[in-house]
């Protein structure tokens, strides 16, 4: 590297997310049920760097309709693999989810992974798109298929807080 300049292989695609946001989420009431009936709440989401940049954690409180809970996302960067991978953990579970894998594409981050849901084996989604200062959207979709199909589930609209 030429006088410390910082690679360029994916480990900063998560700048634009620190600071503090303000949500709206969508999410669907039932998933994989052909429901068609969407939620909406609001929430709040304070994102920070650590590991030097090579991760970061954002802090959410997310405002159901039944009442609000927190959540954490946990990113880290895998320089050798050019990708990151996401864990979501979720206060009402007390439990870190199976990760989600990916990468930044022209503007679009993109991040799969394998789970369960209601005990069926589901492959996930993670879409980053909308990308700016201002604000970006985050979209969550599920495959019971092996991922022929996924269905959009959540979706999390972030502007700047003030």
């Amino acid at each position: 590297m030429d006088g410390g300049a910082e690679p360029v292989d994916g480990r900063r695609d998560f700048d634009f997310l620190m600071g503090t946001w303000s949500v709206h989420h969508r999410r669907l009431r039932r998933r994989l049920s052909a429901d068609t009936v969407w939620e909406e709440f609001g929430g709040t989401c304070a994102a920070l760097p650590v590991l030097g940049g090579a991760g970061n954690v954002d802090d959410n409180v997310l405002h159901l309709p039944g009442g609000s809970y927190r959540a954490l996302s946990i990113r880290a960067f895998d320089a050798a693999r050019r990708q990151w991978s996401i864990w979501w953990l979720d206060s009402r579970e007390a439990a870190i989810g199976q990760p989600v894998h990916g990468r930044f594409e022209d503007g679009v981050g993109t991040f799969l992974g394998d789970d369960t849901w209601q005990d069926r084996p589901v492959r996930v989604r993670f879409l980053w798109s909308g990308i700016s200062e201002q604000s970006a959207r985050w979209e969550q979709a599920f495959s019971a298929d092996g991922g022929a199909t996924f269905e959009t589930n959540w979706v999390m609209d972030f502007r700047r807080a003030p």
